[in-house]
C-alpha cells in the first residue's frame, strides 16, 4: 500500500511538470530600469523627516509618493513595449511606510493613483511581486522585530490590495539563531499565526548561506507555501546535494496554480560569490537552463543583478547567438 501511493505521488508530481512537449522561459528584472533612470523608489531618511517635523514631512512624503508613481507607470509602459512581463515592485514605492514613529496614510488618499498602477499590470498581463527588506525577520526571536516583520507583510499585502492584483512577496526563512531545527519551527509557529491573507502573499525562498534547499523545501512543504529556487544561493549554499532531485518537488509546490518561479544571478567574483555581478554569465544560464530543460515546465526567472533591464538585454543577445532557443518575444523564449 505504502508502494502504491509512494508511486501514485510521483505520478502526481510529474503530471505537474509536464504540460506539454515545449517549455517556456519568460525573463524579468528587478525594480529599476536602467535605461530609463527611473526607480520608482524615491525615499526620505526617517532623521531627515524629523528635521522637516510632521506638517513639512508629510509634504515631502506626498511628494516623494507621487513621483514614483509617475516613474513606476513609466516602468511599466516600458515594459510592455518591451515585452517584458514579469517585474519585481519596489517595496520603497511609499518611503518611510513601516515605519513606527511616522503617521502617513498612503491608503485612501491616493487610491486614484494605486488603481492607475493596478490597471496597467492587469491590462498589459503582468506578474509582479516584492521583496520585502531585510528587516522582515519571521523567526526573530525579539518580539518588537517579529511585530514590525508582520507589520511589514501587511504593508506588502495592502499594496496588493490597492492596486486589486494577486502579488505575492518573497521572504526567506530568516536567521538561524545558533538552532536552525528550533529557528524553523519559530517559523512555522509565526506563520500559522498571521492572518490567512498575509499567508497567502509568502512564497520562499532557499539563501546562500543558512536554510538550503532540502530545509526550506521542507517548510514549503509542510506549510503548503510556493517555492521559489535561488540557483545562485543553491551553489552558495548546500551540502552537495544534485538539484535535479529537488526540482520536481519544488515545481510541485506551486500546484499548478501559478508558473513556479525562480531566481538566478552571477558571482561578482570568485572572492565575492555570494555578491550579485552586473551582468549575467550566459553560459552559466544556458546550464542552468539545460537542468531545467529535463523537467518540461513553464518557468519564470527573476533575474537579481546590479545592470538591471540593461543585463536582461545583454543575456538575450548572448542567448540568441550561443543557443537554438526560439524567441516569441523580447524576454520570452521556447526550448
Amino acid at each position: 500500500m505504502t508502494s502504491i501511493m509512494s508511486n501514485l505521488i510521483v505520478f502526481k508530481i510529474w503530471e505537474i511538470i509536464t504540460k506539454g512537449d515545449t517549455m517556456k522561459i519568460r525573463l524579468g528584472y528587478v525594480a529599476i530600469s536602467l535605461t530609463l533612470g527611473l526607480s520608482a523608489s524615491r525615499t526620505l531618511t526617517y532623521k531627515s523627516y524629523q528635521k522637516l517635523g510632521k506638517n513639512e514631512g508629510d509634504k515631502k512624503l506626498d511628494f516623494l509618493l507621487r513621483k514614483n508613481f509617475r516613474e513606476l507607470q513609466e516602468i511599466l509602459k516600458y515594459n510592455n513595449v518591451n515585452n517584458i512581463h514579469f517585474y519585481r515592485m519596489s517595496p520603497g514605492i511609499v518611503p518611510l511606510a513601516t515605519h513606527n514613529e511616522v503617521d502617513f496614510d498612503y491608503l485612501g488618499p491616493y487610491e486614484k493613483d494605486w488603481k492607475m498602477i493596478g490597471d496597467l499590470i492587469k491590462k498589459y498581463n503582468f506578474r509582479v511581486d516584492t521583496h520585502p527588506d531585510q528587516f522582515c525577520v519571521l523567526n526573530s526571536t525579539k518580539k518588537n522585530v517579529l511585530e514590525n516583520s508582520i507589520n511589514i507583510l501587511n504593508y506588502h499585502y495592502q499594496l496588493f490590495k490597492l492596486m486589486k492584483i494577486k502579488g505575492k512577496a518573497i521572504l526567506h526563512v530568516g536567521g538561524g539563531f545558533n538552532d536552525k531545527k528550533e529557528a524553523i519551527k519559530r517559523f512555522e509557529k509565526n506563520f500559522n499565526k498571521l492572518k490567512k491573507e498575509l499567508q497567502e502573499i509568502i512564497i520562499l525562498e532557499n539563501d546562500d548561506k543558512t536554510f538550503n534547499v532540502p530545509e526550506v523545501l521542507k517548510i514549503c512543504q509542510k506549510l503548503n507555501i510556493p517555492m521559489v529556487l535561488d540557483y545562485h544561493h543553491y551553489l552558495c549554499n548546500n551540502e552537495g546535494e544534485d538539484i535535479r532531485d529537488y526540482l520536481p518537488k519544488i515545481i510541485a509546490t506551486w500546484n499548478g496554480e501559478d508558473i513556479p518561479k525562480m531566481h538566478f544571478s552571477s558571482p561578482k567574483s570568485l572572492k565575492e560569490k555570494r555578491s550579485h555581478a552586473d551582468y549575467i554569465n550566459a553560459d552559466d544560464f544556458i546550464c542552468f537552463i539545460e537542468i531545467l530543460k529535463l523537467f518540461n515546465t513553464d518557468i519564470d526567472i527573476m533575474l537579481e543583478c546590479k545592470a538591471k533591464d540593461d543585463a536582461l538585454f545583454r543575456l538575450v543577445r548572448e542567448l540568441k547567438y550561443k543557443t537554438n532557443y526560439k524567441f516569441i518575444d523580447e524576454t520570452t523564449f521556447i526550448v
